[in-house]
């Protein structure tokens, strides 16, 4: 019998322990740790924070779908994770020993790097639904008193769809409000060129979001440093293409939300060999960490270094499609290891998203994700935005059933007709 222990109930997470539970053997025990009961779809944020979702709309509390599948639950935060001992550490004292632990917690959001940032500070979040909801408070204020709206990403940061989703999603709340006239809105980037993403840019990307940027009237600064932010002001560095001073900004705002950088979670920093000076878990081919062969790292958890170093610094993304690579490619090698097996099976590392624009939206697949690619693509259209509802509801609806990614996809194509995809 193993103890399989999946550190984290999000994107990531739970997918992990219904495809781990059904490649397991029947001795086996399947674990989530989490520091919610509940679990929460994260792209949705953006549509709570401007009142088009409720909490109860996106969250799924986690005890139902899990005990279904005979997956065990434990609630509580780990203050540490200690490799040598195979063991978890809770912040209440008690322990967890694990045979195989799969670090899929997400990141810390780095607020604090930046004096003035975040909802402890004066600007908004969408990282998490405790943070979007009162950023939805202070926008039904502000839409009372409209002004400047502030809206972007941070150096460092390594997710940069979420932030010209919300832009354009504000844009869209504005116009059916009739005070978008009201509202000079400027767009703050890390990244060296609009449309980068972190990935390069992707297919046309650059041109396409400049010009709906300029078709939503909104003004942009890249390679943008955010040395602090003061109640209704931001302090920005522009740099040139050698990182260097080209323009200070003093940018007023009535309303603002930039996500942050990302660092790895507290339980794993400084465990020498487990993770990079972020924090985030090192991984070989395989998802496992070259020094404790028996932990594994999936999603926005895991050390992936840029393509190419940026004047001002940013991090890779890791969109949900590549995610779910990361969770088959791992319960996989986790069975075999159990079986006494090699580990064979290597993540796709693909990237596919869709960015809703409110009305409107744009779809992206990077195959891979890390240039040079096989696929290099972006469209836009209204069956963007149509996509991202659906693919909403259907997330919701597989992690309510308790149902592992290649399961549900057999089910779905079997309600549809489809005997196999062409």
């Amino acid at each position: 019998m193993a103890n399989i222990v999946i550190l984290g109930a999000g994107l990531g997470g739970l997918p992990m322990a219904y495809e781990m539970k059904d490649l397991a053997r029947k001795e086996d025990r399947v674990i989530v740790v989490s520091d919610k009961d509940y679990y929460h779809f994260v792209p949705s944020n953006p549509w709570v924070a401007v009142d088009w979702r409720k909490r109860e709309d996106i969250s799924v509390p986690l005890e139902v779908p899990l005990s279904k599948r005979k997956i065990d639950l434990k609630v509580g935060t780990v203050s540490r994770v200690e490799p040598e001992k195979n063991q978890l550490v809770f912040e209440e004292g008690d322990t967890l020993n694990y045979d195989h632990l799969i670090i899929a917690t997400g990141p810390k959001l780095a607020f604090d790097e930046i004096e003035g940032l975040g909802p402890e500070g004066f600007t908004e979040s969408v990282c998490h639904i405790d943070h979007a909801e009162p950023a939805r408070e202070k926008w039904k204020q502000f839409c009372e008193k409209p002004g400047p709206i502030v809206v972007g990403a941070v150096q460092m940061a390594s997710c940069f769809g979420p932030a010209y989703e919300f832009a354009f999603i504000m844009d869209a709340d504005l116009r059916k409000r009739k005070i978008r006239d009201q509202v000079p809105m400027t767009f703050v980037t890390s990244e060296p060129y609009i449309g980068h993403l972190g990935l390069g840019g992707v297919g046309d990307s650059k041109a396409m979001l400049e010009s709906e940027l300029r078709k939503h009237h909104m003004d942009w600064i890249c390679n943008a440093k955010i040395e602090k932010v003061e109640d209704g002001l931001m302090h920005v560095l522009e740099c040139d293409e050698n990182g260097e001073e080209k323009k200070r900004h003093e940018l007023p705002f009535n309303y603002s939300m930039m996500l942050p950088a990302f660092t790895g979670i507290d339980a794993v920093k400084n465990v020498e060999g487990l993770v990079n000076p972020r924090g985030f878990i090192l991984i070989d081919d395989h998802q496992c960490n070259p020094t404790y062969r028996n932990i594994w790292g999936i999603g926005v958890a895991v050390a992936i270094a840029p393509p190419k170093a940026t004047p001002v610094p940013t991090g890779v993304p890791k969109t949900g499609f590549m995610i779910e690579s990361m969770v088959t490619a791992t319960a996989h090698n986790i069975r075999a290891r159990l079986n006494g097996d090699e580990e064979k099976a290597k993540a796709t590392w693909n990237a596919v998203c869709l960015a809703d624009m409110g009305d409107t939206g744009l779809a992206f697949v990077a195959m891979p994700q890390i240039p040079p690619r096989n696929v290099n693509w972006m469209k836009g259209g209204k069956w963007v935005h149509l996509a991202k509802i659906a693919f909403e509801k259907y997330f919701l609806h597989k992690i309510r059933s308790g149902v592992s990614e290649p399961v549900y996809e057999k089910m779905l194509m079997k309600s549809l007709g489809i005997t196999k995809l062409k």
